[in-house]
């Protein structure tokens, strides 16, 4: 697999490093080097073919590196190029993970802490390319996925996490906390509850609550209104309520 890449940056020196790494990178092609965001966007405007990945510095003058990220096309279902943040001021990392930036090099950088980047968005392109198969195998339930696992996009980075390691998951507005077996700490992902809810299988996993799904293997106690996960007692809302009832019955 090869990555269509562009690089922009308002220091000519910078701008020449980037894209000599890119050029000694097998999997990395550069397609053009920008000397701003406005040269860059324009550009893009005119590419007829597919951008993969953009090496890009934050603070140039007139449009910075945040100001174009908001403005690409990410198509649908998030495609459309990745973005690397290439800049020398560290407070910036938030900003970068709000418009769902791969990755962050703070300057200056080695070959070594670009080739990890690299790397990073040639595994990311593997995972999320869909090959389209000559012959269609018997389909599965959609809301039953074939793997036991799911990626989630924690920091800048994704997580593979098993369907049998998740206790139960909490949504807090934008984002979701997903609590595990194997760890003490929650995972912290950018999706949204109902986004979530959609990847999970119906077998292992149900919403009882408007914030909360739980992994049904993993149920303790049943209370009334409740139920027990560890330590932890998780509400049963009126909504959800009538579902929940249906697969305890098949129990009692």
């Amino acid at each position: 697999m090869t990555l269509n890449c562009i690089a922009v940056d308002d220091e000519p020196l910078a701008l020449k490093l980037v894209g000599r790494f890119i050029e000694q990178t097998p999997f990395l092609r550069l397609v053009a080097s920008y000397g701003s965001a406005v040269a860059a966007l324009r550009g893009l405007q005119q590419q007829t073919g597919p951008i993969d990945l953009i090496f890009l510095d934050i603070q140039m003058p007139d449009l910075n590196g945040l100001e174009l990220a908001k403005l690409l096309d990410r198509g649908p279902g998030g495609g459309g190029p990745r973005v690397v943040f290439t800049t020398a001021f560290n407070q910036y990392a938030l900003d970068g993970y709000k418009v769902d930036a791969l990755d962050y090099l703070l300057k200056p950088f080695s070959y070594d802490d670009f080739l990890r980047v690299a790397n990073k968005a040639k595994s990311y392109a593997e995972l999320t390319q869909q090959p389209t198969p000559t012959v269609l195998p018997a389909a599965p339930t959609p809301s039953e996925p074939t793997e036991d696992y799911l990626y989630l996009k924690v920091e800048y980075q994704l997580v593979r996490v098993p369907f049998n390691d998740i206790l139960y998951v909490e949504g807090l507005k934008d984002y979701v906390k997903v609590y595990r077996r194997s760890e003490t700490k929650p995972l912290l992902s950018l999706t949204s509850l109902k986004a979530l809810e959609e990847k999970l299988p119906a077998r292992q996993f149900m919403r009882i609550h408007r914030s909360y799904i739980v992994g049904l293997g993993h149920i303790a106690a049943i209370g009334r209104g409740t139920v027990h996960i560890g330590t932890e007692t998780i509400p049963v809302s009126d909504s959800y309520r009538e579902a929940f009832d249906q697969f305890v019955s098949r129990w009692k």
